[in-house]
């Protein structure tokens, strides 16, 4: 992981929804008070260290009932929090916006890890909400995923737009080649893949290839021995209906950007 400071992030969040204060609880009479957090439905649980970590910077204690990737029932408690009432409901939408979100993402992960035979991979992609990536993949790994490239720095990963400016992928992997051991070449066809394995790309991503054609690549990459130097991450159009057909055709990866993208996130309450 490279350096990421949660609680700052934290900071921020909670500044954004309670601004210069919270008015309504601030009428209320101070007193102590317990409260659980609850699942409305069945899902995969992702985010109860950040939510502790929340209440904690408000002074309350919270202890978690449900870890990171356990799968919760209906009315199952998540979290038990006490502390100054006012305190808790002022972060309440925090901690519940963010543990929704993640166990959201964490929950549709595991729906798709389930739908793939074999050894292949879910991986989450960049394609994820400003200031949320961090969180995101961290909640694809509570659901069975891997994580992909969190930041630019990481890794090189020659794609379509940069092969648009360079005028050509050879060019871009020599360049590649030279100071990096290792990167990644996003193709569009068999021929593309087969010159990027035999060039020394790590992985190679095949660009919205259909099953079929991800079928007959790695024909071509046996044949010219190749397919054992690479890894072939499977990419575009993928869901949930078609998943296992891609699993299927013997690909190391598939990356699917809906699970950060597209969240729906998992129905918490705080009950007091």
């Amino acid at each position: 992981m490279l350096p990421f400071n949660p609680k700052e992030q934290l900071l921020q969040f909670l500044d954004e929804d309670i601004g210069t204060g919270d008015m309504t609880s601030a009428l209320l009479t101070k007193k102590k008070i317990s409260a659980r957090i609850v699942s409305r439905e069945k899902a995969v649980v992702a985010g109860t260290k950040y939510a502790k970590a929340i209440f904690k910077m408000m002074g309350c204690d919270a202890v978690i009932e449900m870890k990171d990737g356990s799968e919760i029932l209906p009315d199952q408690t998540v979290m038990k929090v006490a502390g100054d009432a006012k305190k808790i409901l002022m972060c309440e939408r925090t901690v519940l916006n963010l543990l929704a979100r993640m166990s959201g993402i964490a929950t549709q992960t595991r729906e798709l890890v389930k739908k793939i035979p074999g050894s292949t991979k879910i991986y989450a992609t960049r394609k994820t909400a400003p200031g949320l990536r961090y969180f995101d993949k961290e909640a694809v790994e509570a659901g069975g995923g891997k994580r992909h490239r969190t930041r630019l720095d990481e890794m090189v990963m020659i794609k379509d737009n940069h092969i648009a400016v360079e005028g050509s992928l050879l060019s871009l992997i020599k360049k590649a080649k030279k100071k990096h051991r290792r990167f990644e070449a996003e193709v569009e066809n068999v021929s593309d893949a087969v010159l990027a394995a035999s060039r020394g790309a790590a992985v190679v991503m095949l660009d919205n290839f259909t099953p079929s054609q991800i079928v007959k690549t790695i024909q071509v990459l046996k044949k010219n021995k190749l397919r054992d130097k690479v890894l072939l991450e499977a990419s575009g159009g993928i869901t949930a209906k078609n998943i296992s057909r891609y699993g299927k055709t013997g690909v190391d990866i598939i990356s699917v950007g809906s699970i950060t993208n597209s969240v729906k996130g998992v129905d918490l309450s705080l009950e007091v």
